[in-house]
């Protein structure tokens, strides 16, 4: 079958000269390539539900970034009752 597909410059001379020290046409080695990556395609299996424990609360605390881990380390590291 015939196609026509675009590929970046540095791609295709890359291919051009693997063809050429290998001795095969550009098609074989694209085919190849194709080959290749189509066969490490594995089917997606059903994942495992996870339950969360979780637990009640009032939410975050005044002055936590859930997005600052360093200073949510500190945080947690503080012993109980100092702010």
């Amino acid at each position: 079958m015939r196609t026509t597909i675009r590929l970046d410059d540095q791609l295709l001379k890359s291919a051009k000269r693997f063809a050429h020290d290998t001795g095969k046409s550009l098609t074989a080695v694209i085919e190849d390539a194709l080959r290749l990556v189509l066969s490490r395609r594995t089917t997606k299996q059903p994942r495992n539900t996870v339950k969360l424990t979780t637990v009640s609360g009032r939410g975050v605390l005044p002055g936590v970034d859930l997005d600052d881990s360093a200073a949510l380390l500190a945080h947690m590291e503080r012993p109980h009752g100092s702010s």
